[in-house]
């Protein structure tokens, strides 16, 4: 009975096949021996990993109620009653790198991975289950229609793995759409050949308006974009890859430059 009761008092959609939570929880490399669950609920998927071994594990939960259920059954899980999304990650752990994992919440999954991407250096694997749409729109490649802004922040710094496909009659009540489990490794990049801040406005901009070429697309930025090779300004930001970006950023940051550069000159 708690579990329907907290079902009808979240207004999600449970996880019921426990095949599933356990092959979510196995998904895991061990990267770290740091792991954190965001949005454990009922506890389907904590119960695979709260006695695992490799990992000092903690989970983060918004709703009391769950965080109630939670203590009661779990008893030794370290559990952070809060937002994941406003939390100081640095501090979870003290410092210490760590993985994610979870069944995670459809309205705010795409706003935990651009905060994984801000906390890349600290976070070396995230394993899980998103809306399929999602899922695939991270693991596009360029070329793709479902590429995007996030396919191209998250593949910069990490290696994406489209894992499973999860259907609808195995949660309680069944969602309208498909799900999905991904992985996210981090590669070897440490710091992109270029400004990344401008790196990251750059692909935004590219991609708010995906159907123009980038020669449009990118005007807001109000940036020298003749130093931009014309081959890559006449294609959208869909066919373009990480590489293609970064060499776009740099040539508009050197172009900037040198502009402020001869300014400072005239003003002298």
């Amino acid at each position: 009975m708690e579990q329907v009761r907290a079902k009808k008092f979240l207004g999600q959609h449970f996880l019921t096949d426990e095949g599933i939570a356990e092959r979510i929880a196995r998904s895991l490399t061990g990267r770290t021996e740091c792991l954190l669950e965001i949005g454990p609920g009922m506890g389907v998927l904590t119960k695979y990993l709260v006695d695992d071994a490799r990992y000092r594990f903690k989970a983060i939960e918004l709703d009391t109620e769950s965080v109630d259920y939670l203590h009661r059954h779990y008893p030794t899980l370290d559990v952070i009653e809060g937002d994941f999304l406003r939390l100081d990650l640095n501090r979870i752990f003290d410092d210490a790198t760590f993985s994610i994992i979870g069944n995670f919440p459809y309205n705010i999954s795409s706003q935990i991975l651009f905060r994984v991407f801000e906390q890349r250096n600290s976070v070396p694997e995230v394993v899980g289950m998103f809306q399929k749409e999602v899922a695939e729109r991270v693991a596009a490649g360029p070329g793709s229609k479902t590429y995007g802004i996030l396919s191209v922040l998250l593949s910069a710094f990490y290696n994406i793995e489209y894992l499973f496909t999860v259907h609808e009659n195995v949660f309680n009540p069944p969602p309208k759409v498909k799900s999905a489990v991904i992985r996210l490794t981090r590669n070897d990049v440490a710091k992109l050949d270029c400004d990344e801040k401008l790196f990251v406005q750059v692909v935004k901009t590219g991609f708010n308006q995906r159907r123009k070429t980038l020669r449009n697309a990118l005007k807001p930025l109000n940036l020298p974009l003749d130093a931009v090779p014309d081959d890559l300004l006449a294609k959208r930001a869909e066919q373009l890859s990480v590489a293609d970006f970064t060499l776009i950023t740099n040539n508009l940051s050197v172009a900037a430059d040198s502009a402020a550069t001869d300014l400072q000159s005239d003003a002298n």
